[in-house]
């Protein structure tokens, strides 16, 4: 099987808000594909249609060879699912909650418990396998939640903004476990706002705003499609933003300059990397411009994003389409446990 998740012109509403308008995805076996978008940009949407918890108004979803719509009971026993909220029971231990989800499944109670021992080692969550999950921090519940949707062993695992909320260590420790999921021959989605997180995990990325797929490919690709050079420049006063940016236009290579005016900083797509900076910085005095910080960098997967929507990925939108998201959010945990 080529393709272990597949999505053809995919369309979700609600009432007069296009959530999804027409997205095409392709995630081949053992690949991770990073779905990347701001707040209301559908994919919490799609992520809902493909574990079945969601039916789609147009188009065609198979996973894992089976159409979503019309077998979800077989899909539901072939997934994983973890969302931007941990579903897990906070008034039972770490075991409990994983050994639950075995008996759902129906393993039965002996390979339920032997489950839930062995994800409790692989999670590292052992010594805390007999306390109240109320007792966790938010870094073992996203792990405990992560846990319980692996319980059955999915060959397709679905995972909504898994680090959200996480800290700098708690996110890395969460990246190593994905990344050994797939070593062992799963398949992923992984929905993300970060652009670290995709750029570290994913084998092929899809950016999608306000429904539509605007860009495709890897995270070389994509950095590839808006330029190699940035200078970047902080200004000292705010005042000398105009002048500075006619400047700056000189040198523009790319698209238009990127302007914060808040932190007075302008970004450029240049060639000829140090010469270049050194020119600017010249002109730059010349003009009595006072410059804070400059520095001359290869785009991020930020770039990319500000490049392709003209906004941050982290930025939340102030569409009627947030409303989606936020809605989605809210159901995420108790509809999650439908699949389960």
């Amino acid at each position: 099987m080529s393709n272990m998740i597949r999505t053809q012109g995919l369309v979700k509403r609600y009432g007069k808000v296009v959530a999804l308008d027409g997205l095409d995805l392709e995630v081949p076996k053992g690949t991770v594909l990073g779905l990347l978008g701001p707040n209301g940009a559908g994919k919490t949407t799609a992520i809902r249609i493909l574990t079945t918890l969601l039916d789609p108004d147009e188009g065609t979803v198979e996973v894992a060879g089976m159409d979503v719509c019309a077998e979800p009971v077989k899909v539901r026993r072939r997934i994983g699912l973890s969302g931007q909220t941990a579903a897990v029971d906070e008034h039972l231990t770490g075991y409990e909650n994983l050994d639950m989800v075995g008996r759902l499944y129906h393993l039965g109670k002996r390979p339920s418990q032997e489950r839930a021992r062995e994800l409790l080692e692989q999670f590292d969550l052992v010594d805390a396998g007999n306390r109240p999950t109320k007792t966790y921090s938010g870094g073992m519940r996203r792990r405990l939640d992560l846990a319980a949707a692996l319980v059955a062993k999915p060959e397709v695992i679905f995972l909504d903004e898994p680090t959200t909320g996480l800290d700098p260590r708690s996110r890395v420790q969460m990246w190593d476990t994905i990344q050994e999921l797939v070593r062992g021959g799963s398949t992923v989605l992984l929905t993300t706002q970060y652009m670290e997180e995709a750029e570290r995990l994913a084998d092929d990325i899809v950016v999608i705003d306000r429904g539509h797929k605007i860009a495709q490919g890897t995270s070389d690709q994509l950095k590839a499609e808006i330029g190699g050079e940035r200078v970047e420049t902080v200004l000292a006063n705010s005042a000398d933003l105009p002048p500075a940016h006619t400047i700056l236009a000189h040198f523009c290579a790319g698209d238009e300059i990127q302007v914060d005016e808040q932190t007075r900083r302008l970004t450029v797509a240049v060639t000829g990397g140090v010469e270049v900076l050194r020119e600017i910085l010249q002109r730059l005095a010349d003009a009595n411009i006072a410059v804070a910080d400059i520095g001359l960098r290869r785009p991020t997967l930020d770039d990319v994003f500000l490049s392709l929507t003209g906004h941050v990925a982290e930025e939340v939108a102030e569409s009627n389409g947030e409303a989606e998201g936020s809605k989605a959010e809210r159901e995420d945990a108790r509809e999650k446990e439908a699949v389960r």
